[in-house]
């Protein structure tokens, strides 16, 4: 028996000594600031018409819808990303945004949108979830975020805002009077914006699956909002995987030493 294998055995959850981060008082204000800036922008863009992608292609039948949903995800945050970078580009914008930076396929967001309030710069790790209105179950447990990364974001930066944006959409054919061909149109029918750090209880559900198991959203299209602390949510996040089956407290442990959620 090793000594890590040793201390695991003799330890529980509530004995552990861990780093308990404190968000500033002013955070469920910013949240809430950012996410109702994110929504404000896409309504601009949906009554401006701006709310389409239209794909054209040489295809005289246009593309097969069938399959069209299949690259939606890459198209619908191409979207997104556009309609921020514009109204960052004018630096008299109404929305207070003053950076907007696609991210890397890796990267835990899609897009960094950073604003400005009062005298301080909020930043929104921003996750674009696309959900289609022509496919009964889209948008049933789509994997938001890995178990490990986010409570270790957390841990690191208490005010950390990781913002799911969904995206819904639908699609339909319409010919080109100009070229004569079919012309696919991906139209942007609904959206929301939800602070992960904020969604119910009863709404987040915990994956094993993939590596250290995936944070999901039961239903994104129906979430009801449920407001804790940057360390509730950490606890939150730990219950969800220590109820897995495949879990155990020698698992927890060993991510908690790994990603330095406990004092020295």
């Amino acid at each position: 028996m090793n000594a890590l294998t040793a201390r695991v055995r003799a330890v529980k959850y509530d004995e552990l000594k861990f780093k308990i981060p404190v968000e500033s008082e002013s955070y469920r204000d910013d949240s809430e600031f950012v996410t109702r800036m994110i929504l404000a922008i896409l309504d601009e863009r949906r009554k401006a018409n701006d709310n389409r992608i239209i794909i054209n292609t040489n295809l005289k039948a246009g593309l097969p819808l069938k399959d069209i949903n299949k690259i939606a995800g890459p198209l619908i945050e191409a979207w997104a990303f556009e309609v921020f970078a514009g109204i960052r580009d004018n630096s008299n914008n109404i929305y207070s945004l003053i950076n907007a930076e696609a991210q890397g396929r890796l990267d835990m967001a899609d897009i960094i949108l950073q604003f400005r309030k009062d005298s301080s710069v909020l930043t929104g790790n921003i996750d674009v979830k696309a959900t289609s209105d022509d496919i009964k179950k889209s948008g049933k447990s789509p994997n938001i975020t890995s178990f490990s990364r986010i409570r270790t974001a957390y841990v690191t930066d208490p005010d950390f805002m990781f913002i799911v944006l969904s995206i819904k959409h639908k699609v339909y054919s319409e010919r080109n009077k100009n070229t004569g061909l079919v012309d696919g149109i991906m139209e942007i029918s609904s959206y929301n914006a939800y602070d992960l750090k904020f969604i119910s209880e009863s709404d987040l559900s915990y994956n094993p699956a993939l590596g250290t198991g995936q944070i999901q959203v039961s239903d994104i299209h129906y979430v009801s909002l449920q407001y804790r602390t940057t360390w509730e949510m950490c606890q939150l996040l730990d219950r969800k995987y220590l109820h897995s089956s495949r879990r155990t407290i020698n698992d927890f442990y060993r991510e908690a030493v790994k990603n330095k959620w406990l004092k020295e």
